[in-house]
């Protein structure tokens, strides 16, 4: 699949698979390696953006992927995020897509929603929220988006 397909029809919350069609390097190529793993990876779909029009010039519609986070003792230290744009030249495939009945805990803001976290339940993702205490958080339950609830005041956190 095309970055272009990912963001037309891909859903927030999905594990979005990238590749740039090369074979993995040996462990004892340490430089090799991580250039692979840049172009080589997995990750979570929490944000898709329009096209951009500036003055001198327009920036392609893009998504973000949460590739992962380094912690000690509990607390997130680092959060790993890579957006690709429309154009990128990899080979991107929806691994994974979110289970219907599990909850996108989303915020919206400059036009564009964010995926914050995606919960087992609402009691899960209410819970998640009180912790990590995003007072202006929406939920929406996966497989449920045209229903009148979805995303309504009835849900919001």
């Amino acid at each position: 699949m095309s970055a272009t397909t990912i963001i037309d029809t891909a859903p927030l919350g999905a594990l979005i698979r990238y590749t740039d069609g090369s074979p993995k390097p040996p462990a004892r190529f340490t430089k090799k390696l991580a250039a692979w793993e840049r172009s080589n990876g997995v990750g979570r779909l929490v944000k898709k953006e329009p096209p951009r029009v500036y003055t001198t010039w327009t920036a392609p519609a893009s998504f973000t992927l949460h590739e992962g986070n380094f912690s000690s003792d509990g607390v997130i230290l680092v959060t790993i995020m890579r957006s690709h744009s429309a154009d990128s030249a990899l080979v991107f495939e929806v691994a994974e897509e979110p289970k219907p009945g599990q909850v996108r805990v989303l915020l919206d803001f400059g036009g564009n929603t964010e995926l914050l976290h995606l919960a087992e339940s609402i009691t899960a993702a209410e819970l998640w929220i009180a912790k990590e205490g995003y007072s202006n958080a929406r939920l929406e339950i996966v497989g449920d988006e045209n229903s009148e609830r979805a995303g309504g005041a009835d849900l919001a956190a």
